[in-house]
Formats: C-alpha cells, structure tokens, sequence
C-alpha cells in the first residue's frame, strides 16, 4: 500500500520508513528538507505543515492509503493533515503522555485520563488538540500513540545518549540518590513498526506506549550504560536537594531524573491497550547497547529537536557538586 510518513529523515521517523519499506510499502516522506533525505526509493515531498496548501501541492495525485505521522508540532499542522488526508484508511498519530493534564506527575490509570482542552501553544494542549481534529476527521481510523520516553538508535534528543557519553569518559560521575526510581521507556524501532502496523490494521483510539511500569529504575538504566561503553565510571550519588539548590534543573542537565514527588507517579501509566495491541518491549540491555553502538559510529551529531535545548549536566556544575562530596 501506499504510506505517507509525516516526518520521516530523524530517529522515530526515519525508523517508521525502515518497517514501512520492510514491510513492503510505497513510501513517501513529507517533511521541510531540512534534515536530510530518506532511503533510496523513497518519495521525498517536501513542504512546511503549517501552510494548508502544501501538503496537497507536494502530493500532486499520489494518495496514500496509510498514514504514519511522526512530526505534528502545531495547531495548523493538525488542521491541515486531517483537511489533507481525511480519506486514508489508517492513520497512526505519535502523540505524547503530556496530552494528559495530569501528567507529569500522574499517575496514568488508563486511556480515558483528562486530557489537555486549553488553547495553549505548549507541547501538550497542541498533542490534545491534533488528536481532537484527527480524530474527527478520521472516525474509526485514527490512533494516538501516547509516547513517553522514547530511546534507541539515532536518538536526536540526546538524553540517553548523553549518559551513555559521560559514563563512558569515566571517573566520578555525578547521579541523583535516587537510583531506585522507577523509569519506563519504549525502544524507538519496536514503537516504529508497531506504528506501521497499527494503520496497516486501522486501528483506533488512544494506547499509552511507553514501556510497561516496572520496567526497570535509573539505576538499573545507568549500570547498563557502564556495562555497554565498558566504563570503570564511580557514580557519586548526591542528595536532590543539592543539584537543585546548584541550579540543576531535572530532566534537562540530568537527563531522566525527575525529583522524588513527581517520579513516584510518573513512570505508573497503565499500558494494557499497548501489550493488548502488541506493542514490543525489547530487554533494557538490548537497547542500550545498541544505541552505543550506534554512537560510536556516527560521526556528526544533528541538532536536538524542535529548538529543545541540549541535555547533559554542565561541567562546571558537575566539579561544584563533585567537590561538595
């Protein structure tokens, strides 16, 4: 069949194309042309989302059947894809747990969670909204893939492969002292093909798809990271309160830590509907080592994402916090 990747040249995107291709597909990618090109033998559209003739200017009679769409940042994107592509048959949205406006801290007990209906132009309430105005338009045939952290191969975001980096470097590395938090994450490869497959079957409604809870902690993640580079890192735990009142902020400068209030609810999000619809969760261990891998040889680092700020603890502030153990 003929599939349309929203997106399709960065991590989660250019992995739909590889399962799409995989699985026999006609595949086109829509995206700006900023970030490079597809594989071979795929149709590279190009346009900008949030201008509503686009989308049909660069698909010029090609109609695709399916949908995979990695890259709705907007209201407008929404608006125009669900003007564009309201006939296909399956349509497979990368939404985000933030859609839920409970989440962080959470926890997420199911699909049926409020979501965001504000009209704010912050991550979230533009997720709540592009699933409102697809779904309309796509009754039966849509679904929202409510994502969390999403890691593995090619990761443009950079937070696990920032820790991967310094663990690898070795010595004293800074950790929160709560290594024994739980995290949840899903292996970008298994989301992508399971993505594919979903509009495939035309499938329907929201699915959270994060791995499931339990999974494994921060501290299991970090000493797969040591395992994977070979590292004789020490980690030097420090208390929260510290890298807080240092300026540190979480998520961001240590990439993956959440403050204790928030982290004992986060990563609890029921994923039923997910392992029901058979969404992968390949070993932690697996992942890891094959985004090292995958490290190793890449030798330029595209920029983060959608203006994100790089992630990664400032090396000044790592020294300041060092040298108060």
């Amino acid at each position: 069949m003929r599939l349309l990747v929203l997106g399709g040249t960065v991590f989660l995107g250019r992995h739909v194309v590889t399962a799409a291709l995989d699985r026999g597909h006609d595949v086109a990618t829509f995206t700006r042309g900023l970030t490079g090109r597809p594989p071979d033998g795929v149709r590279a559209l190009h346009g900008d989302r949030d201008d509503p003739e686009a989308l049909p200017r660069a698909l010029d009679g090609w109609a695709p059947d399916l949908v995979v769409d990695t890259s709705c940042q907007s209201r407008p994107a929404a608006d125009n894809a669900a003007a564009a592509l309201g006939s296909v048959r399956g349509y497979a949205f990368t939404s985000s747990l933030n859609a839920y406006s409970t989440w962080p801290p959470g926890p997420i007990r199911g699909e049926d969670e409020p979501v965001w209906e504000s009209d704010e132009d912050d991550y979230g309430p533009v997720k709540a909204h592009a699933e409102r105005v697809l779904g309309a338009a796509l009754p039966g045939r849509f679904l929202t893939a409510r994502a969390g952290l999403i890691v593995g191969p090619h990761d443009n975001v950079r937070r696990l492969p920032w820790w991967l980096e310094r663990i690898a470097r070795g010595g004293r590395v800074v950790v929160p002292d709560a290594l024994d938090q739980p995290i949840a994450l899903v292996d970008v490869r298994d989301l992508a093909g399971w993505l594919v497959e979903m509009a495939e079957r035309g499938e329907s409604g929201p699915v959270n798809t994060t791995g499931p809870a339990g999974m494994t902690t921060l501290g299991g993640l970090l000493a797969e990271c040591r395992t994977a580079t070979g590292s004789d890192a020490e980690f030097a735990a420090v208390p929260e309160e510290d890298p807080l009142a240092a300026g540190v902020e979480p998520w961001l400068h240590l990439p993956l830590w959440l403050p204790r209030e928030a982290a004992r609810t986060a990563w609890d999000v029921d994923t039923t509907r997910a392992r029901a619809l058979g969404l992968p969760s390949r070993p932690v261990q697996e992942t890891v080592a094959d985004t090292w891998a995958w490290l190793q040889g890449t030798p330029e680092r595209q920029p983060t994402p959608h203006g994100l700020p790089e992630p990664g603890l400032p090396e000044e502030l790592e020294s300041a916090l060092l040298a108060a153990r």
